[in-house]
């Protein structure tokens, strides 16, 4: 498994990493979290991402592989108000609670990552809430602190001297953090995680996805459709979306990590074989990157 540096982290992590959302989302039976999250780590896979706002996510991962901590760099996500916790939406009073809430539902003692989950720039310039990740930095609960977003709030936050780690989105049907977001993280020295990385499979027909996915799915089919570009248009094969969509993450410039939320092992085993090939060569790069500009509406922004 290919790893690359994490910004000025000083951490490596592998070029694939797991989202937690659909193991909290879609209620997941323990077991199968058990043998997604042993496969990935047993293939190399050393970043799991999840949030206090996936629900039941931090718990089944805590009890899947806690016994693992030192194999795995650990994210999480943090920000907004729950109804067992004190505290409003970005307040220090709420981020401080759900870093220790996180902590005891993950089973370790720090967190290598904790991100603001997707607030708006204005939470980030009155800088309460990153100034309460920062102190669960100062106290060891937290190794390092950073944001989930994107578009200009996620340019803002790559920009600032605490944030160490930007969670945005990039995948072959959402092409603009690569040329707002990603030249401020190359420029800091930023950790750069790509959510969304096979942009919720826009290529399959929408009455195919569930739920969860289904209001980014609809956009991402929308624009794919709009694009206008085929496999067999780059060369490879109907079936090989997934894999073109996975290589083409990797190949932005600033990218370390794309994540994926899978509670299916054959999809992980397809993910694991689709990263071994590389990033996409920079022709078929760039072809996509044509379709999308000469499809792109106004309205074609990093979806948050």
């Amino acid at each position: 498994m290919e790893k690359r540096a994490f910004g000025r982290t000083g951490l490596d992590v592998s070029v694939l990493g797991f989202g937690g959302a659909p193991i909290g989302v879609l209620e997941t039976g323990q077991s199968d979290v058990d043998s997604v999250l042993a496969l990935l780590l047993d293939h190399g896979v050393n970043l799991i991402d999840t949030a206090a706002g996936y629900r039941g996510s931090e718990e089944a991962i805590g009890r899947s592989v806690g016994h693992r901590r030192d194999d795995f760099v650990l994210v999480s996500k943090c920000g907004q108000a729950f109804d067992d916790l004190a505290g409003e939406a970005w307040s220090a009073e709420v981020i401080s609670a759900t870093v220790d809430r996180s902590l005891a539902r993950l089973g370790t003692e720090y967190l290598d990552v904790m991100l603001l989950h997707t607030c708006d720039r204005e939470v980030l310039e009155r800088g309460e809430a990153l100034g309460a990740l920062v102190r669960a930095r100062d106290a060891g609960k937290v190794r390092f602190v950073g944001f989930s977003g994107d578009n200009q709030t996620a340019a803002y936050a790559a920009g600032l001297d605490d944030v160490a780690v930007i969670q945005t989105s990039v995948n072959v049907c959402d092409q603009v953090n690569i040329d707002q977001v990603l030249p401020v993280a190359v420029d800091h020295a930023v950790g750069v995680m790509a959510k969304r990385p096979i942009a919720n499979a826009a290529w399959k027909d929408l009455n195919d996805q569930p739920g969860f996915y289904a209001r980014y799915a609809e956009t991402y089919t929308e624009r794919l459709a709009l694009m206008d570009v085929s496999p067999e248009d780059l060369g490879f094969e109907a079936s090989d979306w997934p894999e073109i969509a996975l290589r083409f993450t990797l190949a932005a410039e600033g990218v370390h990590t794309a994540i994926i939320g899978t509670t299916n092992p054959a999809h992980v085993q397809a993910n694991l074989e689709a990263v071994s090939r590389g990033p996409l060569p920079d022709d078929t790069v760039n072809l996509l990157r044509i379709a999308f500009v000469e499809a792109a509406a106004e309205d074609w922004t990093g979806q948050t």
